[in-house]
């Protein structure tokens, strides 16, 4: 009997190892075939780092000189945000207020465009600037914006020894 079959009766019956335990040097050869293959498969992917997905997102910005965040934050940002939930298909509101300056950045639905989204934050901003202090010295501004342009990272250097110029080169 040989060692890739067995008698059953008097039939032989073949394992599924058999011919490439025989041909060591064939299933050598298929398996760097497949292995070249699989490579060069993935090679060709086309998977992106970032997917290219276009949230309509909409940034409102603010300045009142000399106000600390605690005020930005209650006066200018609060009845800003208060106008923004309202508008419909929003998906997320954030702020960030510091001396001087907020920002208030609204996401929206991506069954939104992002001009009509737009229009809405035109009028929401309209609608909250009774609500805003009266020495704002300009009313607050919108830009729309691409998250996808974020930065991935950040990196700051500083020093105590050298002076800025040497370490920014």
């Amino acid at each position: 009997m040989s060692t890739f079959s067995r008698r059953k009766g008097n039939s032989r019956v073949m394992s599924f190892s058999a011919p490439f335990i025989q041909r060591p040097v064939a299933t050598t050869l298929i398996m760097v075939g497949l292995s070249v293959l699989g490579l060069v498969a993935y090679a060709l992917l086309p998977i992106a780092g970032v997917p290219q997905v276009d949230v309509p997102t909409i940034q409102v910005s603010a300045a009142l000189p000399g106000a600390n965040a605690e005020t930005m934050a209650t006066a200018v940002a609060a009845p800003l945000e208060r106008q923004l939930a309202q508008i419909s298909g929003v998906v997320s509101l954030s702020s960030t207020s510091s001396l001087g300056q907020t920002d208030i950045t609204a996401e929206f639905d991506l069954s939104r465009t992002v001009d009509s989204a737009a229009q809405d934050v035109q009028t929401a901003i309209n609608a909250a600037s009774g609500q805003l202090p009266k020495n704002l010295p300009d009313p607050p501004t919108y830009e729309k914006v691409n998250p996808a342009d974020a930065l991935l990272m950040s990196i700051a250097v500083t020093s105590d020894d050298l002076p800025i110029t040497t370490v920014d080169k």
